[in-house]
């Protein structure tokens, strides 16, 4: 009997307090709005770090990339990628050096394409939405991800 009742209790009380779920996604950040908490300007949907690389390893990509990455981002990435380009932005050459490894967790390839794609006002990033097809832009990324040194 006391078996029934304790039952019964718990019973009544899931009715009355459901179990918590998963608030349904929202739409309100888009890839044409800022991601939340964002303060360097860049336009990332939030679910750009899930997003793979359909070109991740492909040696031809790479190869691909370095190409569009030498006409459209060595001018102020520079050659080796290290921020050093003659159109570089002298203030934020650290932030443009695309050779630090440490930075590899927080700019996986969904990340890195939505900057590339998206562009910035500043420091400067000239999107490249309306210059290059997202393969491209994927064919850069996966250059780019080359440059990164080993820790």
């Amino acid at each position: 009997m006391a078996g029934l009742l304790l039952t019964t209790g718990f019973a009544a009380s899931a009715r009355q307090n459901p179990p918590a779920q998963n608030p349904p996604a929202t739409t309100s950040t888009t890839p044409e709005t800022p991601r939340p908490g964002n303060p360097n300007g860049w336009v990332i949907p939030p679910e750009a770090d899930q997003e793979k690389n359909p070109f991740a390893g492909d040696a031809k990509a790479i190869a691909a990339g370095k190409t569009l990455f030498d006409k459209t981002c060595k001018r102020c990435h520079g050659p080796g990628g290290k921020g050093d380009g003659p159109d570089a932005d002298p203030d934020a050459m650290q932030d443009m050096d695309l050779t630090v490894a440490r930075r590899a967790n927080r700019n996986p390839d969904g990340i890195v394409f939505y900057k590339v794609w998206n562009g910035r006002k500043k420091p400067k990033m000239p999107a490249q939405k309306d210059e290059l097809t997202k393969d491209q832009v994927w064919q850069i990324v996966s250059y780019v991800q080359t440059l990164r040194a080993a820790q």
